[in-house]
This record gives C-alpha cells, sequence and structure tokens, in this order.
C-alpha cells in the first residue's frame, strides 16, 4: 500500500497499523481556511482555478505517477486528481468520504467549469462509497452508502485519574477543533469547579486547570474513549468516533459548511450531543452546557461497521481473500 498524502508519517502509523510506503502529496484543496470554522471564498476560488489551469496535462501526469507504482486500484479520501488519473490509465478506483468537493466547490463558488471536472472525477469512479453520515450526493451515480467508520479508543480513564491525580468526580473535557491550525483562547476561560481542559500543546494554553495532550502516554482515540465530554466544531472523525465511544459532544455548528447539517442530524439521532454558541465557546462560557449533558443520560453506543464493508468490498474488486494471512496473488493499493 502506498498512501500519499500530506500528513506526517508519524499520524499516519498511528492509524494505518499496516506497512505502507509514504509519498508526499500536496493532496486535494479543500477549501482555504482563516480559522477552523471560517472559508476564504476568494482565496479558495483561485486557488481552484489555478489547480484546474491545464487540467488535461495535469490529469495525464497523473495517470503516468499511477502506471509507475503499479497500482492495482486507487482508493481516494477525497481527492479527485488521482481519480481522474487512475481513469485516464485505465486502474480501478474508488472514492470514500462523507463528502466530495464538488459540491463543496459549487455551494461557495457557484457550478462552473471546474466544478463539472471534479464532478466527472467523482461521477466515472468505481464508485463513490459514502460514509454514514455524509452529504445526500443524490446526483451522483455511482453512490455506494456505507455504514459509519470510527477507530475505537479503549477507556483508560482510571490510568488518567492516577497520572492526574484527579479527585473523585473530576471531569476531562478534550478540546480539539480538528486539523486546521486554530485555536480557542482557553487562557482567558473561568474556571469551572471540577473540570479540567485537554488541550494540544500548540495552542500554548496557560491556564491552571489545562492539561496539555502529548504529556500524556496515550493516543487520541484513547484520550477521547476516557473523557467525560469532547467540546469540538462538527467533523465526520470526532463525532463518529465520540458517538462509537459513548462521550457526549459540545459543539460549536457551522452553519455555512454544506455537510454540517447531516453530521449534526445524525449525532443528534445517534449520540449525546449540546449546541453552544461561538461567542460562548470564545469565552468559555459553556458551564450550563457541560452541566446539561452530564445530567442526560448517555444512548447506546454506535457500532462502526463501515471499515469491514469497505474492505470487503475492495477485496471482491481485486479478488482477494481476506481470511488469508499471507495471499500469493497480492494486489497493490
Amino acid at each position: 500500500m502506498t498512501v500519499r498524502s500530506a500528513v506526517p508519517p508519524v499520524h499516519l502509523r498511528s492509524r494505518i497499523h499496516m506497512p505502507f510506503v509514504h509519498l508526499p502529496s500536496d493532496g486535494d484543496i479543500g477549501m482555504m481556511m482563516s480559522s477552523a470554522l471560517d472559508v476564504m471564498v476568494e482565496e479558495s476560488r483561485a486557488a481552484y482555478c489555478a489547480f484546474h489551469r491545464d487540467w488535461d496535462k495535469r490529469v495525464a501526469d497523473e495517470g503516468h505517477l499511477l502506471r509507475g507504482l503499479g497500482a492495482d486500484m486507487v482508493l481516494s479520501n477525497v481527492g479527485y486528481l488521482p481519480l481522474a488519473g487512475a481513469q485516464r490509465a485505465g486502474i480501478p478506483n474508488a472514492a470514500l468520504c462523507s463528502l466530495n468537493w464538488a459540491d463543496i466547490y459549487r455551494d461557495y463558488c457557484g457550478d462552473d467549469d471546474i466544478a463539472a471536472q471534479i464532478y466527472d472525477s467523482y461521477a466515472n469512479a468505481d464508485a463513490f462509497l459514502r460514509a454514514t453520515p455524509g452529504m445526500l450526493m443524490a446526483s451522483l451515480p455511482n453512490l455506494i452508502p456505507a455504514l459509519p467508520i470510527a477507530a475505537i479508543g479503549t477507556n483508560r480513564r482510571a490510568e488518567l485519574d492516577y497520572r492526574l491525580k484527579l479527585p473523585c468526580g473530576e471531569k476531562l473535557a478534550l478540546v480539539s477543533l480538528g486539523g486546521i491550525a486554530s485555536r480557542l483562547p482557553i487562557e482567558r476561560w473561568p474556571r469551572i469547579p471540577g473540570v479540567r481542559w485537554l488541550v494540544q500543546e500548540s495552542w500554548h494554553i496557560d491556564h491552571p486547570d489545562a492539561v496539555i495532550l502529548e504529556t500524556l502516554p496515550m493516543n487520541f482515540s484513547d484520550l477521547l474513549a476516557s473523557c467525560d465530554v469532547l467540546v469540538c466544531k462538527p467533523g465526520y472523525g470526532s463525532f463518529v468516533e465520540a458517538a462509537s465511544s459513548g462521550v457526549p459532544v459540545l459543539y460549536v455548528n457551522r452553519p455555512d459548511w454544506p455537510e454540517a447539517p447531516a453530521l449534526v442530524e445524525w449525532l443528534q439521532q445517534n449520540g449525546l450531543c449540546r449546541e453552544v454558541s461561538r461567542d460562548a465557546l470564545k469565552q468559555g462560557k459553556i458551564a450550563e452546557g457541560l452541566e446539561d449533558i452530564w445530567n442526560t443520560p448517555r444512548p447506546k453506543q454506535v457500532i462502526p461497521e463501515g471499515a469491514n464493508q469497505v474492505a470487503e468490498w475492495l477485496a471482491e474488486r481485486l479478488n482477494c481473500d481476506l481470511s488469508r494471512e499471507h495471499n500469493p496473488n497480492q494486489k497493490t493499493l
């Protein structure tokens, strides 16, 4: 397996527990962001215009690269250029995601030639495996709904209590805004008795109740499963992993983000969550929301079976036998 990504290999290996070759790549554009919540529309439009300039040559070069890798299958989450390149090279290909950039781009930048090129890359794939929860994507002719996908951590709360010397009844709130380089001014938050905040080191938070994530000998999934609440924005990984770990969510909404309504509706039906305003979160005025969520019974945990579903689809497509540890007819992804 070759993983093409701009994500550092150390993080990839924390999530992908099998050997792989890392090939650095800028990947897709997504949308340019000024923060974890704010889209820069005109900057995004300019980036897409530059990316799609001489689109045919870009697709041909991508196909040449994929042929050079000897790929038997291309699975994209959810860059569309690799799909277009695989289609040009005659290589089986599929998309897997809860969103697609054609619909996101259209929502912010309009329906133009760029939107059509993005859409065609998805529509001409062998399948678009849409993870649940996800955008509707009703116009895609190759849509295959997939069940929720999540890495479920181990609840190691007893270890955390011992390491942090937490008194009985102390609450742990994991604060995470996803992969965007943005922070909350937690150093200005008022203290909430009995609550500790788990925050990332790069935020440089100076607060008496803050605990730095990187000082704890646990991966993110285990920390999430061991906490009393996740404070976040709507995001597929955050919402589904929290629901799968039985952890309640306090979230600040993204009303302009096209994927957000589907994520929020699903979490309201399958997990325990409360919305908090952007201003309240910025000022740390969330004690009432936390109290409400902690006084509400937790629903049954979600069982995320989508990964097996997708793996079986890929295995069938590649004619592989997942029950055999060493396959003499091993394929390259």
